[in-house]
């Protein structure tokens, strides 16, 4: 289990907490200064917030190059988007408790090697809602009327009218490919253009579209073959990386664009350029890129059909101000020993009963498992708590179990706070039922969910001296297994073979299995078999093992750590 901060601080010292010495005998006690490190910009309101308790360094030189040789006296460091908080920097990082990242996204920020470590990791998950979204409509209208080329030919003394020539929104149909908070935002400005919206996000509810005045499509592939302009608004994921390669930007139409302010590397980069040099499509508006800073010779930069800005989507005034005070005060709250709500590795968040707390992390990757096996959006999940855990608050265990449920579908970061806003935005209803009678088990976390197909639930307890997690049902078999960062399910009917026709085409495949679970009721009659993975298995890959075994549902799973 990884280390929560109490067992963090006992080691360095909770913050604030006399590190002391005597002095000429007397009995004064001198308090250690507690110092956070600034390595990029944060607004003046939240530089004043921290320097009223701690010391604070503001280096930028070490958004670059020496973090890890600097970190060690520090408790806490905020970051932006440039500076990368590596295994190492954290590892050398004696006395850190707290990384906070002053805005929404964490891919600089390796949350798993913080979270091994007991450091907090915090950030400002709804400073820049607005700004993402008014930029993507102002990057929209850029490059559908040819407005930077227009200036910059203007500027360099040409005066050339028709040669600029655009296209009006109204009557377009804006196809969005990831119905979060940012994308609704972003549909429901485009809606007063006139524009027809239709959306791919497979955990949205119909009503949820419907109420936005959104079609929602079956597909991916339905989306790209009728949108005019196609905006993305996912996280970059292990699922979403390169999810618009060759074969998607070949299903757009003729003339088609596509705009992208979410995470560089969901686009196929060489592919757009081919794309855009071949005429296929008429352009396209960048604020990110795989690899960042982006090279100044990068192709994306140098094509006539495509408007490219650094980053900006958070880039205005009201949203830096938002994080930095935000973050400030995530910052302050951790170093002072409290409940952090904006922390993402919510297993370090603060203040929870020491009986609970062990629960947490087993709570988020039933979350997790319960999404990846749920056909379509959750329109109810519903955790129950059997047994001690029913004697005390629960509450951190039903929002880790969402976090885990939303994380792996939305674009944004998800923490306490933003959870339940999520889900109220998506049409997901959160229970929560507790009763101290547990039959086969000291304590267990059970959660259900209901969509449009029908219902799915899994249960999980910890076991032993060191609280060992371990599934112990899923899809209604029972299992024991512990939970693994690639996981797979199939269900199917019990036969002689199966067990080895799975792992002779895993094998083929190069992946190795670290165990495997069969559950059934009856010899015969429909079994489970759960499989533990070193690697991701690929979606041809489950594909081929499913129709050799016949099997009903095949699921692949990645679990947070």
């Amino acid at each position: 289990m990884p280390r929560g901060p109490r067992a963090h601080a006992r080691r360095h010292g909770l913050p604030g907490e006399a590190r002391c010495r005597r002095r000429g005998g007397g009995d004064r006690l001198r308090r250690s200064p507690v110092r956070v490190l600034v390595s990029e910009p944060l607004s003046d309101a939240g530089l004043e917030l921290l320097r009223r308790d701690h010391e604070v360094d503001v280096r930028p030189e070490l958004a670059v190059e020496g973090l890890a040789e600097a970190i060690e006296p520090y408790d806490a460091l905020i970051v932006r988007s440039q500076t990368k908080v590596t295994d190492e920097v954290l590892g050398r990082g004696s006395s850190l408790k707290v990384v906070g990242r002053a805005g929404i996204g964490l891919d600089n920020v390796d949350v798993e090697a913080a979270t091994r470590r007991g450091i907090i990791v915090v950030n400002a998950p709804q400073s820049n809602i607005v700004s993402a979204a008014e930029h993507t409509i102002g990057l929209l209208l850029a490059q559908a009327r040819n407005i930077p080329q227009g200036h910059a030919a203007l500027t360099a003394g040409a005066w050339e009218r028709t040669r600029f020539q655009g296209i009006e929104l109204m009557g377009k149909t804006l196809g969005v490919i990831g119905l979060g908070r940012v994308g609704a935002m972003v549909a429901q400005r485009a809606l007063a253009f006139g524009m027809r919206i239709i959306a791919y996000d497979p955990y949205v509810s119909k009503e949820r579209a419907r109420t936005l005045g959104i079609e929602l499509t079956p597909s991916l592939e339905a989306l790209l073959v009728q949108a005019d302009i196609v905006t993305i608004h996912l996280p970059r994921t292990a699922e979403t990386e390169g999810l618009i390669g060759e074969r998607e930007l070949q299903l757009m139409k003729e003339g088609a664009r596509i705009v992208n302010t979410s995470r560089g590397g969901i686009i196929d980069e060489r592919a757009l350029v081919s794309a855009l040099r071949e005429g296929r499509l008429a352009g396209a508006a960048i604020d990110v890129f795989a690899s960042e800073p982006v090279s100044p010779s990068h192709p994306l930069l140098h094509l006539d059909r495509v408007v490219v800005t650094p980053h900006l989507g958070a880039a205005t005034q009201e949203a830096q101000d938002k994080a930095g005070t935000a973050i400030a005060e995530m910052v302050a709250l951790a170093l002072r020993g409290e409940f952090v709500p904006y922390a993402v590795n919510i297993a370090a968040a603060g203040e929870i009963h020491e009986e609970v707390r062990p629960f947490v992390p087993l709570a988020e990757k039933l979350g997790a498992v319960l999404t990846g096996i749920a056909e379509g959006p959750m329109r109810l999940l519903e955790a129950e708590y059997l047994g001690r855990l029913a004697e005390h608050d629960t509450r951190a265990l039903t929002l880790a179990a969402l976090k885990g449920a939303l994380a792996p579908v939305v674009d944004e970061p998800v923490s306490f706070v933003n959870a339940p806003v999520i889900a109220r935005d998506r049409g997901l209803h959160v229970s929560e039922r507790k009763s101290t009678a547990a039959r086969d088990y000291v304590n267990l976390v059970s959660l259900r969910a209901e969509t449009e197909a029908g219902e799915v639930a899994v249960a999980g307890t910890l076991v032993g001296a060191r609280g060992g997690e371990r599934l112990v049902q899923v899809y209604g078999f029972d299992l024991d297994m512990a939970p693994a960062r690639h996981l797979a399910f199939l269900l199917y009917e019990d036969r002689p073979g199966v067990i080895g026709t799975v792992g002779t085409l895993l094998g083929a495949a190069g992946i190795n299995i670290a165990s495997m679970e069969v559950g059934r009721r009856d010899q015969g009659g429909p079994a489970l078999m759960a499989l533990a993975v070193d690697l991701p298995i690929p979606p041809e890959v489950l594909g081929r093992i499913a129709s050799e075994i016949g099997a009903t549902r095949a699921r692949a799973l990645l679990l947070p750590v």
